[in-house]
């Protein structure tokens, strides 16, 4: 199974099995290494950073992030 299949057999089960799945895969990115942890947050980095260098006009000042952040709080 490739993970597109796997992904949608699991969303195929009932709420508390996916609930059970979901705290199982947490836990064991808690077990990663530093240096496994170190890469995947340089993979995401640039993932990221090609993302936001391939559609600037998506971004958004942090001024008015922060507005409409503060707005849907109130």
């Amino acid at each position: 199974m490739n993970q597109d299949e796997i992904e949608a057999e699991v969303l195929r089960l009932q709420p508390q099995a996916r609930a059970r799945l979901a705290r199982k895969l947490l836990e064991s990115l808690e077990t990663l290494s530093d240096e496994e942890n170190e890469r995947l947050w340089a993979e995401e980095a640039d993932r990221r950073d090609s993302d936001w260098d391939s559609t600037p006009a998506s971004a958004r000042p942090a001024a008015d992030v922060l507005r409409d952040a503060r707005a849907k709080l109130r």
